[in-house]
């Protein structure tokens, strides 16, 4: 039996896409994209991750803000990452609202605005919200890739936008929602 494909490119307005079953922390990229909680004080999942693999000093630097908006984001350097930052945003916590798909939309297009500011070529997400905040992944997926293609037939100076999903239902999820997005 052969083993499935965790990894799938592809090219979106000359920017390469990348869908990567995997760990974030290992991923070597300008900015990783952590999914933080709104006081910034570290948690489970890849909060957790992030935090243990890159050291005291990303929760120091996280300390100086005064927590962070659902929708929103923060940059911190990356501690011990290969990473040069961390970009912690901040989705909702998913309760079937209107708002929701907004905001983590909102989540995505504030760490894509951040990747601009700072002349990044290449930015890692996770899936935001689909862990313990519970946004259902087969909804998240679409909401996340639409983003980034919408970011990116705009002029951008990233070469670079990777998914780095944990699982492989999530991985499916987002090679589902891929499909659909560039039919």
């Amino acid at each position: 039996m052969a083993q499935e494909e965790f990894m799938l490119t592809q090219q979106l307005h000359g920017v390469t896409l990348v869908l990567l079953r995997g760990n974030i922390v290992e991923v070597q990229t300008d900015a990783i994209v952590n999914a933080a909680n709104s006081s910034l004080a570290g948690g489970g999942g890849v909060d957790g991750a992030i935090h243990r693999a890159g050291g005291p000093t990303i929760m120091a630097e996280c300390a100086r803000f005064d927590g962070c908006p659902t929708g929103s984001a923060v940059v911190t350097t990356a501690g011990h990452l290969k990473a040069r930052y961390i970009f912690h945003a901040v989705g909702p916590i998913y309760r079937d609202r209107p708002d929701d798909a907004r905001l983590l939309a909102s989540a995505y297009q504030t760490c894509l605005t951040l990747a601009e500011e700072h002349a990044l070529h290449s930015i890692a997400f996770p899936s935001i919200s689909t862990g313990v905040y519970g946004y259902p992944v087969t909804k998240a997926a679409p909401i996340a890739l639409r983003t980034v293609r919408e970011h990116i037939e705009q002029t951008t100076g990233l070469q670079q936008v990777l998914f780095v999903l944990f699982d492989a239902n999530t991985y499916t999820a987002y090679k589902t929602a891929l499909a659909e997005l560039v039919q």
